[in-house]
């Protein structure tokens, strides 16, 4: 390859890693695997490799992949959290081995799994938690101190008081909780996180630690980044230490004095992956003893005493024997694959979601073909390609008619998704009154599933409002219920009917308005009456509402069973009011604000702050509705959207000097 198809190659790679960059660490939302990623990244080092002068500061290989989310505040890292170098061979890391005893000589190594999760740092003083961040960039991350406090493994508490101790460990997910997570968020139809990684980073960085508690993360706590009032001498050393004070640290590691130790460890570690309950995408090689370590030193971007080994994706073909159709809460048709059992990254896979039609014409898969399967994240097992086309097979097609009600199906122009058209549809019913009685929705206690079913079968319930239609006496003569349980729920449905609008919206479950979309909905339309006759344009004026959710309400609250389904909530009670707040006026009276960067001075709580307080309103994400970008230091893509929108940029000076103009009238 010339010089100059290499640079345009390089800058194609560039901007693809960048992009998978921002999915993968700031959005929690990758679209490719990990494995993908990785070669890219191998593509463009090899070629920067090949001409040093195509590196630029910027480039993917020499960075960390994250960047500081801007909702919380920076946390600046005295000892870098650096990332690791990547080998996808043995012999790339025999190669590290001999670039490591070349210039330090004989040298031991720690092996451990390298954990699939969200690097933090945790730091104490006098033995008392009092900080937790993210990695962010590797020098600047997030202050999650409230978050990290929800994971029960860490001790907030040590058992020796240390006067000073920052730890570095790896938040996760483990198996368990995430296959109750994706049922939780398949139950209602909501998008499934799509691997613990991305599950464990999402809950980490939720505003309210509330949610992140919910979550059940854990941590293993893998290494010190600084500690006064103790000497310490090794990597192993540290570790069994850090178990002393009450950390939970790797289950196995291993120290070896040769290569192929190393490599006997990494095989070992390999084959018994599929047994742990938590994920790990490697094993992490590094040199003990912490004076070689000083010596070694580090790139711009890695530790020169450390290598990760990365594991292939585990893949296997099996055979595809039939398709099942679910019907979730909003009436999609989701196809799901039945196929002859395998074992795959440990345990017995034989169901894997199609996800809809678009995706199986695109991957050609039909009843009787040869597929390869993997699980994605080692847990979710998915589809990877067509490996051979069975006999006699035809294309398959989605059912004409609804699968649990008869009635016929539709597909919306520019939708990927296949609808029941019966509202009244059993499948739905269910699934809506779950969602309906959820606590981000209605939030009424006592009234799970089974219950929910227990009263559907009985003919108790056929929509939402029949549960404020509950005596106690027609739940307590119910098999499995008595008088407490009845007089509990009943006692949990009349509160519900005092809940805000938001909630009530929420539960409606109108396609893509989440309990988020409803309150700023509701904000603006704050009765039912108010909301029900709002146009898609009044809609679309509310920042953060898009088209397609105003055409989605619109059309939900035009349908006959909607008008039929708040008349009734009225009729029994329901607030379906929204609490006003008393709007503050001054300069920036109607005015929207995205705040991005460091502010010389201001935190930028204050600075929304000082907006409100003048009439103003702090929203979170960048559009042609927004009126002025307050930009600091390190402002990033919010920055650059401005520019490209041409949205006014004001510094922290700008809006002092624009207060002091309203101050003066």
């Amino acid at each position: 390859m010339d010089i100059n198809k290499a640079r345009e190659r390089a800058k194609e790679l560039a901007d693809s890693l960048r992009y998978h960059n921002d999915r993968y660490y700031n959005s929690d939302s990758p679209e490719i695997s990990d494995y993908e990623y990785d070669m890219m990244l191998r593509e463009l080092e090899n070629i920067e490799a090949q001409y040093p002068e195509l590196i630029t500061p910027d480039s993917p290989t020499q960075r960390v992949g994250g960047e500081r989310a801007e909702k919380f505040s920076p946390v600046e890292h005295v000892v870098p959290m650096e990332s690791l170098h990547d080998s996808f061979s043995f012999d790339e890391l025999r190669d590290f081995d001999r670039r490591v005893r070349g210039a330090v000589g004989d040298v031991s190594y720690v092996v451990e799994p390298k954990f699939d999760g969200l690097s933090v740092s945790a730091e104490y003083r006098n033995g008392m938690f009092v900080r937790g961040s993210t990695r962010g960039d590797g020098r600047v991350g997030e202050d999650i101190t409230d978050n990290i406090r929800t994971i029960k493994s860490l001790p907030m508490r040590l058992s020796k008081p240390v006067p000073y101790l920052e730890v570095r460990g790896e938040v996760y997910m483990s198996n368990a909780s995430f296959e109750k997570l994706v049922a939780y968020q398949e139950e209602r139809d909501e998008k499934p996180a799509k691997n613990p990684r991305n599950a464990a980073a999402g809950a980490l960085r939720q505003k309210d630690s509330r949610i992140t508690a919910q979550r059940e993360l854990d941590i293993f706590v893998f290494n010190i980044q600084q500690i006064e009032g103790v000497e310490l001498t090794g990597h192993k050393q540290a570790i069994e230490f850090l178990a002393e004070l009450g950390f939970p640290t790797s289950p196995f590691f291993r120290k070896s004095d040769s290569i192929e130790e190393v490599i006997e460890e990494i095989e070992r570690i390999g084959d018994s992956r599929g047994e742990f309950d938590f994920p790990i995408d490697g094993a992490v090689v590094k040199v003990d003893e912490f004076a070689l370590r000083e010596a070694l030193g580090s790139t711009a971007k890695f530790p020169r005493w450390a290598e990760a080994y990365k594991y292939p994706p585990e893949e296997k073909v099996t055979v595809l024997r039939d398709i099942e159709i679910n019907v979730g809460r909003t009436g999609v048709l989701t196809p799901t694959g039945i196929f002859d059992p395998i074992l795959l990254a440990g345990t017995t896979v034989s169901r894997a979601t199609l996800h809809n039609e678009d995706f199986i014409k695109e991957k050609d898969i039909r009843i009787g073909d040869e597929v390869i399967l993997r699980k994605a994240g080692e847990i979710i097992p998915e589809v990877v390609a067509l490996s051979k086309r069975g006999d006699n097979t035809v294309p398959y097609e989605m059912p004409k008619v609804c699968p649990s009600c008869g009635s016929p199906v539709s597909r919306e122009e520019g939708d990927a998704a296949v609808r029941c058209t019966n509202t009244a549809c059993p499948a739905q019913l269910m699934r809506n009154l779950i969602h309906f009685v959820s606590r981000d929705a209605m939030d009424i206690d006592g009234l799970g599933p089974a219950v929910l079913e227990l009263l559907a079968e009985n003919g108790l319930i056929h929509s939402p409002a029949d549960l404020y239609k509950l005596r106690a006496e027609d739940i307590s003569s119910l098999e499995r219920m008595g008088e407490l349980s009845a007089a509990n729920i009943i006692g949990a449905v009349e509160r519900s009917k005092q809940n805000d609008l938001s909630r009530l919206v929420t539960g409606l479950g109108i396609r893509m308005v989440g309990q988020k979309a409803a309150k700023v909905i509701c904000a603006s339309f704050p009765t039912i009456d108010e909301l029900m006759s709002a146009s898609e344009d009044s809609l679309t004026a509310i920042d953060g509402i898009g088209d397609t959710m105003a055409e989605n309400i619109t059309a939900y609250f035009a349908l006959p069973k909607t008008i039929e389904l708040i008349n009734e909530f009225k009729s029994l009670g329901l607030k379906l009011t929204e609490p006003v707040e008393e709007k503050k006026s001054g300069v920036f009276t109607g005015k929207s604000f995205v705040l991005t960067g460091t502010l010389p001075t201001l935190k930028r709580s204050d600075a929304s702050k000082m907006i409100e307080e003048h009439g103003g309103k702090v929203v979170s994400s960048v559009s042609k509705k927004t009126d002025y970008v307050l930009a600091g230091e390190a402002a990033g893509s919010k920055l650059d959207k401005a520019n490209k929108l041409g949205v006014t940029v004001i510094s922290e000076e700008d809006l002092y000097k624009m207060i002091g103009e309203d101050d003066s009238n």
